[in-house]
């Protein structure tokens, strides 16, 4: 019992408890990590397969034409005399990129032979 007028100590009790409650937050924090993870890996492997094929080494077929037309004449000053320069330059690229599924009787990588 208590003495009159005097309410028990529960300093101790309430630490106690707060320190329960945070290693319960910290222990569901750590179990949920696991999923988390797994969840931002989807999501970044969603967002690269929506952007299409990806390079592949060994399995990616290009074919491009790149044609430059340029027009240039420079600036000289010789003499007291002098040129003007006017530079026109055009780049033009044309084809197309594939990335096919397997290649039959390809070897895809080096296997240390």
């Amino acid at each position: 019992m208590t003495p009159r007028g005097k309410l028990p100590r529960t300093n101790g009790q309430s630490t106690l408890e707060y320190a329960v409650l945070i290693a319960v937050v910290a222990a569901a924090a750590i179990g949920m990590q696991i999923y988390v993870k797994r969840g931002l890996q989807g999501r970044l492997r969603q967002s690269a397969d929506s952007i299409g094929e990806q390079y592949a080494p060994g399995r990616t077929i290009s074919t491009f034409t790149t044609n430059v037309t340029a027009n240039r004449t420079e600036a000289v000053e010789e003499r007291g005399r002098a040129a003007t320069t006017n530079i026109a330059e055009t780049t033009t690229r044309t084809g197309s990129e594939t990335v096919q599924e397997s290649y039959k009787g390809a070897k895809l990588f080096h296997d240390g032979e």
